[in-house]
């Protein structure tokens, strides 16, 4: 793009309505809006495709993904890290919260993961200071409350990392995400190949670490996040005691409540939900908990996120544009409301002065089709 370029001829996504008009971009901000489908000499005629702002993916797997595409790979993390880029920004994702995991179990070698999250946000951050990355990256430390070495990896990290996410993330079996036991079992056997005796001695070495170190992990995660200035998120909310919990601790986001009781008890706090896309598509959630697409009935629906599939993310905010009736509506789910979340007020919606992230796609028998991406007024994909 050049430092000015006019885009006419589209249905532009605003905050509250869909419209047909013009944006203009000068710089990489946007300067100006018009109504109409008239096109001005020099401008990009997008022939009615939709024009909508770039993404903001607040928790996504899918750096860990490219870092380990198979069990055991370790993949040349620069690699890594630019491919994940380039795949996000393929899909409209144009500001991204990198989720790395804090928190190692490193005792018994069947059991046994090792820290890596130092390591690749200084490789995130010093790609990112050469402007090689096409989007916007920042950093989403995941802490393993049952692990063996949180706080001594959160203790690596200072206010200088500029750490935006701070999420507890507590996968105990028989709790949370994995109340049903049996959900664990079928996700941890397929994952490792483990045998009876070795899934049971599994539990009971979790059991174990969240008996000796959970109370002290949790306190150390919320420490971390207020030392760090972090957005402090909960994960798995499950019970309307947990989320008074969570309120307690400072807790402002809540990702992925299991149940609509957790949902009602976050909208009571004032906690934003975040609901995974995957759930949305598919009708519900692989590990047997509630489903997205309920609790956007419900009004309990706030954000959502990629989670483990990028390309997901718009299709899911297009489905909940028609399964309320408001695309505007649906766009904001991963727009304006993820970047409010998290205190980005430069980005998320079509307005005069904000960045020019911004995306364009049609839709095709109900599934978006994306066609460009801009970040910061940079063509991107």
């Amino acid at each position: 793009m050049t430092n000015h370029t006019i885009f006419a001829n589209a249905n532009l996504i605003l905050n509250d309505e869909v419209v047909r008009g013009s944006l203009q971009v000068k710089d990489g901000i946007i300067t100006d809006i018009d109504t109409g489908s008239a096109v001005p000499s020099g401008a990009i005629d997008l022939g009615g495709d939709y024009l909508a702002p770039g993404m903001v993916e607040l928790h996504t797997d899918n750096l860990e993904r490219h870092l380990a595409p198979r069990p055991k790979v370790d993949w040349p993390h620069r690699a890594a890290i630019l491919a994940h880029d380039r795949e996000l920004a393929g899909t409209g994702i144009t500001t991204v919260f990198d989720a790395v995991r804090v928190g190692s179990i490193i005792s018994g070698s069947s059991k046994s993961y090792g820290k890596y999250a130092r390591q690749v946000t200084d490789e995130i951050l010093a790609i990112r200071a050469t402007g090689t990355l096409r989007i916007s990256h920042h950093i989403h430390l995941r802490a393993e409350i049952c692990s063996e070495t949180l706080v001594e990896e959160l203790a690596e990290f200072t206010a200088d990392d500029r750490i935006g996410i701070v999420s507890m993330m507590d996968h105990t079996p028989g709790q949370r995400q994995f109340k049903d036991i049996s959900k664990f079992e079928t996700y941890v056997r397929g994952k490792h190949n483990y045998g009876d005796q070795e899934f049971r001695d599994y539990v009971d070495f979790l059991y174990g670490l969240q008996d000796r170190l959970g109370a002290s992990h949790e306190a150390a995660t919320v420490a971390a996040a207020a030392r760090l200035g972090a957005t402090l998120a909960s994960h798995d909310d499950t019970t309307a005691q947990q989320v008074v919990t969570s309120h307690g601790y400072g807790v402002s986001m809540a990702e992925f409540p299991t149940t609509i009781e957790a949902a009602n008890a976050c909208h009571a706090q004032g906690i934003a939900t975040i609901m995974g896309a995957p759930n949305l598509i598919r009708g519900g959630s692989h590990s047997g908990n509630v489903a997205a697409y309920e609790l956007a009935q419900l009004d309990r629906l706030d954000i959502l996120s990629s989670d483990y599939v990028p390309s997901g993310l718009l299709m899911a905010a297009v489905q909940l544009g028609e399964l309320w009736g408001d695309l505007a509506r649906g766009i904001k789910t991963v727009t304006a409301h993820p970047a409010k979340a998290v205190g980005l007020t430069d980005r998320g919606s079509l307005s005069i002065d904000q960045r020019a992230d911004l995306i364009r796609f049609s839709v095709m028998d109900g599934t978006p089709v994306l066609n460009e991406t801009w970040s910061a007024g940079q063509r991107v994909a």
